[in-house]
């Protein structure tokens, strides 16, 4: 198809590029205006992904920290990408979102033109280049590192894949966590995880290996009972994306912090 300019071809993002570079965020800062942006920068995150046994279940703690404080308690880090990927995002928060918002609209753009879904692999090496486009970026320290899961109807199967910051693709065959927190995150999900988990057991997985960060790691946050804020909690499978509800996230957390009481 030929657009504006006469660019040819699907991408809004390289349309953008090509187009309407000046729509993109820029960031050529000297050495000392970088510094001081990412002092600025909220920061401090647990993201992760595994396998059930319908799909991928994903979550994301609320937490924002701006140097030592908190700086947002209510920050979104898991995103529909479309009706079978999702998006859960690690690193700089303002450039982080800006990110998820652009690949939805990408991909919603190219199934509007092109008729059909992207296939998932596609997705995926779309999400890598736009994460290498960031580049300039993430070298003055305003990283975005994000996790991308899928669900394809057709072959019945979920994927995971990983990214580091220069936009290199790596995909996961069971679990991963990635942000200020993921190692922890990781780790209990090393001892938990167990090949084709029920959905409801792979919740349970998720929200035990988000408490076991917020321990280890002062940027994720845990549980908090006094003002109602949980991890967010998100499903992609032969039914789409869905959200857990925040009733259903609250049961499971009291339930993982009533056994920790009793041990």
């Amino acid at each position: 198809m030929l657009v504006k300019g006469g660019y040819p071809g699907s991408s809004f993002f390289d349309y953008l590029r090509t187009e309407h570079a000046e729509l993109l965020p820029k960031f050529d800062l000297d050495i000392s205006a970088g510094r001081e942006l990412i002092k600025q920068a909220l920061t401090g995150t647990t993201v992760l992904a595994l396998k059930c046994e319908n799909g991928v279940v994903m979550a994301g703690d609320r937490r924002a920290t701006e140097g030592h404080q908190i700086a947002g308690r209510y920050i979104e880090k898991v995103h529909k990408a479309d009706e079978h990927s999702a998006i859960a995002i690690a690193g700089a928060a303002g450039p982080c979102l800006e990110l998820a918002r652009l690949f939805q609209i990408e991909l919603e753009h190219y199934e509007k033109l092109e008729g059909v879904e992207l296939s998932l692999e596609g997705k995926a090496n779309k999400l890598s280049q736009m994460v290498r486009a960031n580049l300039s970026l993430a070298l003055q320290g305003l990283m975005i590192i994000p996790i991308f899961v899928g669900y394809e109807p057709v072959k019945r199967e979920s994927r995971i894949y990983k990214y580091d910051v220069t936009g290199g693709r790596y995909e996961e065959r069971e679990y991963y966590a990635t942000g200020s927190g993921g190692t922890a995150a990781r780790n209990s999900m090393k001892k938990l995880y167990r090949k084709g988990l029920a959905q409801e057991l792979a919740l349970r997985v998720a929200l035990e290996a988000m408490y076991d960060a917020s321990e280890e790691d002062a940027g994720t946050a845990p549980p908090d009972l006094v003002h109602d804020i949980f991890p967010s909690l998100k499903t992609v499978s032969d039914s789409g994306f869905q959200e857990v509800s925040s009733n259903d996230v609250k049961t499971i957390c009291l339930e993982i912090l009533s056994q920790r009481r009793e041990v």
